[in-house]
Formats: C-alpha cells, sequence, structure tokens
C-alpha cells in the first residue's frame, strides 16, 4: 500500500485492528486516525504493531499450539472448527493471506455462516486487498443490513483504495450513522472523508458532532488542522 496516498499523507488503522480482534465477539472497528510517527511503509498498523512474521507457506519458527492448529487443519480439511483456528493462528501473526486461505475454507464448509463472512473481509481489508473486502462485507451486510461495524468497514474499504471513493464511502459512513448516530467510527471517517473530498462545511459539522459524542477522541485535534487546511495533501 502507497502510505503517499493514504488518509492525511501518514494514517494507522488503531480502533479494532488488535491482534485478534475478529475473532473476538466479531466487533469489527476500524478507525482511520493521524498518528505523528513514520509508520512501517509495508503497513497498515501503527508503529511499533509485531511484523508479519515468518516465510508464506511454512510453520517455521512458529509456538507449538499454533503448529498444531495448523496441522489438524491440514489434515482434517472437513474440520469446520479446525479451519477457524489455523485461521486465527495465521492471522495472529499477521499472515493474512494464509488466514484467508482457511477462512475460505471454513467458508466453503458453511457458506451461510456470517461470521466467517465477515472475518473474511476483515482478513482481505488487513491484507490490503480492499476490492475482496468490500465483496465479503457486502455480502455479510446482505444477511444483516443494520451492523453498523462492518457499515462502517466497508466503508472504508472505498476510502483506502490506490484510486479512492470518497462519495462511496461518504454514502456508507452515512448510512452506518442512520443506525447508529453517535458511533464514533463512523463520525471520525466520515469527517476524513468530507475533508479529502473538499467539503470542508460537512467535514466541520461531522466533526462538531464527533466532539460532542467523544470531546477526548485523539484525532479531534489532527482533524481539525487538516480541515483548516483545506483538506490539502
Amino acid at each position: 500500500m502507497n502510505k503517499e496516498n493514504t488518509l492525511f499523507g501518514i494514517v494507522g488503522l488503531v480502533a479494532g485492528l488488535l491482534i485478534g480482534f475478529m475473532f473476538a465477539n466479531s466487533v469489527n472497528q476500524k478507525t482511520v486516525a493521524p498518528v505523528s510517527a513514520e509508520i512501517k511503509a509495508n503497513s497498515n498498523m501503527p508503529p511499533g504493531h509485531p511484523d508479519i512474521g515468518g516465510t508464506s507457506g511454512t510453520t517455521g519458527g512458529m509456538q507449538p499450539q499454533t503448529q498444531a492448529a495448523i496441522e489438524k487443519a491440514k489434515q482434517s480439511p472437513n474440520d469446520f472448527d479446525a479451519q477457524v483456528k489455523a485461521a486465527e493462528m495465521y492471522y495472529q501473526i499477521e499472515r493474512f493471506d494464509e488466514a484467508i486461505s482457511y477462512l475460505e475454507a471454513a467458508n466453503k464448509l458453511k457458506p451461510d455462516d456470517r461470521e466467517i463472512t465477515v472475518h473474511l473481509g476483515n482478513a482481505n481489508f488487513d491484507a490490503g486487498k480492499y476490492d475482496e473486502a468490500e465483496k465479503w462485507y457486502s455480502a455479510a451486510l446482505a444477511k444483516k443490513a443494520d451492523d453498523v461495524n462492518v457499515r462502517t468497514d466497508l466503508g472504508l474499504t472505498f476510502v483506502f483504495r490506490d484510486i479512492p471513493n470518497y462519495d462511496r464511502a461518504i454514502q456508507e459512513f452515512t448510512k452506518a450513522l442512520t443506525i447508529d448516530p453517535n458511533h464514533i467510527q463512523a463520525l471520525q471517517n466520515l469527517t476524513v472523508a468530507f475533508t479529502k473530498k473538499g467539503d470542508m462545511t460537512k467535514a466541520s459539522e461531522t466533526l462538531t458532532k464527533l466532539e460532542s459524542v467523544d470531546p477526548k477522541n485523539e484525532a479531534i485535534v489532527k482533524l481539525k488542522e487538516d480541515i483548516q487546511k483545506g483538506g490539502k495533501k
């Protein structure tokens, strides 16, 4: 991902991208948030976040329990739980392509399992595969249209592409806010999208709402600065 094309020049996904989040209650809340330090060129994560470990397709250097989970999944391709566990192990070390492979295997075994669909959206998002993430998030929303977190994440897939679609992002964030008018991530990301689009009036209005809901939000100062700069990159 080319960081020169990301919001505010340098950004990090800081709310909801902690290791293992996608297997904890399926709460999926990503936020576009300014950070002050340089982010690694090959990562969407804030500084200090663990690097992607190991070499693709191998289990060398993994913890024994991780190796065991992966081996069980390989030996039991029809075991749904084993596929999910292997995906979780790979996700924890940020080897998203492998996580996606096992989640796809789980999806084939239980195509109606919505949580796996959401997990596939998350893993593809974190792998920088935003078109694929859009597909899986949309499939999840087709089953539960009022999932405000997934709706917000769907909006973000349009923000982080090489050629952003801010209008579509705004549309999805706005839909999320019709479900939950005080949703922090949707408000923050909508402020960003309006700013990048150049609509400073609506960006300011949304930021005012964000301040009323979450006055201690660490992104507010930077969001104000960028609005004052007219959304210049």
